[in-house]
């Protein structure tokens, strides 16, 4: 009698990602503090999920963040690591992330980190505000 594969070890159903440059320069702010400021920035689109900007890690200013203990895992992207924002008496819980050791198929974002759209407070592309929905 052979064994049923468990949600842990069944392979994920197949998704659509894909990534391309962003158009433009990127501006994530937080409490009135650019978070980042990017012309290097990448667009995942994976299927199901808004999009989200991935910006190099070298345009991030670390200064508000601090490292969260959450480090879920992703059939598609591998392990995440998770950062809480902070700035003066605003805070935002786990509203960055990066997958340091991406799986290969999504290897460009490696040495990016991405903001949940809704939890920050402003999001631009070359200088025009933008949101989730019309994104």
């Amino acid at each position: 009698m052979s064994a049923e594969p468990t949600s842990e070890s069944a392979a994920p159903p197949p998704r659509k990602i894909t990534m391309e440059p962003a158009p433009g320069p990127v501006r994530v702010e937080f409490a009135g503090t650019a978070l980042a400021e990017s012309d290097r920035a990448l667009i995942l689109r994976e299927e199901g999920l808004p999009p989200a900007f991935y910006i190099p890690e070298d345009d991030i200013h670390w200064q508000a963040m601090a490292e969260s203990d959450r480090q879920p895992y992703c059939p598609y992207k591998g392990t995440a690591r998770y950062w809480n924002v902070r700035v003066d008496d605003r805070q935002a819980e786990n509203a960055v992330w990066a997958y340091p050791q991406a799986i290969d198929s999504v290897a460009a974002i490696r040495d990016c980190v991405s903001f949940y759209w809704s939890r920050v407070d402003g999001w631009y592309l070359n200088g025009e505000r933008l949101t989730e929905q019309t994104f």
